[in-house]
């Protein structure tokens, strides 16, 4: 008989190479990007805090993507087990070649590193996502990080990207900028 309760590892054991999917930065930081924990949720919520313009969900929401999730989401450690990167996403139901990205986050210390991109990849050539050959998300006008982002994906994956309008300010409550869905493929997943 299994136990249904696997052993606790804490953060800064899991960022450690051996549990990492991938280690990337630089040589005197190296980054170790793995699926998150439970233990992660809350240092999710403080990168995505200190990421404007990035919006802001629960403590609890994140608890929950490193949970129910995570699978389809990751997240980048320092050695010592501190978060610097997030991407959270899922898998649509009635279109499961297409991985919907939420959010992705890169704290301060770890701009510059291409661990945006680096994220998003990790996820996509998970063996479960194998399956996948488009990606979504939506993103403002304005977010400049965002839209270089997902163009220097479309032009790595050498795969078309389509944009939008989504959502506009009015169904956001008049509040919020208008949401563009932008859309990559179909891409060949070899090519990531």
């Amino acid at each position: 008989m299994t136990n249904p309760n696997p052993a606790f590892t804490p953060s800064a054991d899991l960022a450690r190479p051996t549990v990492a999917d991938a280690v990337v930065g630089k040589p005197d930081m190296p980054l170790f990007i793995r699926k998150p924990t439970t233990e992660d949720g809350w240092g999710i919520y403080e990168l995505v805090k200190a990421c404007p313009p990035l919006d802001v969900n629960s403590g609890y929401a994140y608890l929950l993507l490193a949970t129910q999730f995570r699978d389809s989401c990751a997240v980048a450690t320092t050695e010592d087990g501190e978060i610097v990167g997030f991407v959270s996403g899922y898998v649509k139901a009635a279109a499961p070649d297409i991985y919907f990205l939420w959010q992705v986050a890169v704290g301060e210390k770890a701009r510059g590193t291409g661990l945006a991109r680096r994220l998003v990849e990790a996820v996509l050539t998970r063996p479960e996502l194998a399956s996948l050959n488009h990606l979504e998300t939506t993103i403002t006008p304005d977010n400049q990080a965002s839209w270089g982002l997902f163009k220097r994906l479309a032009d790595r994956w050498q795969a078309p990207l389509i944009s939008r309008e989504y959502f506009s300010t009015d169904q956001l409550g008049g509040e919020h900028d208008p949401e563009n869905l932008v859309r990559i493929g179909p891409f060949d997943p070899q090519r990531i």
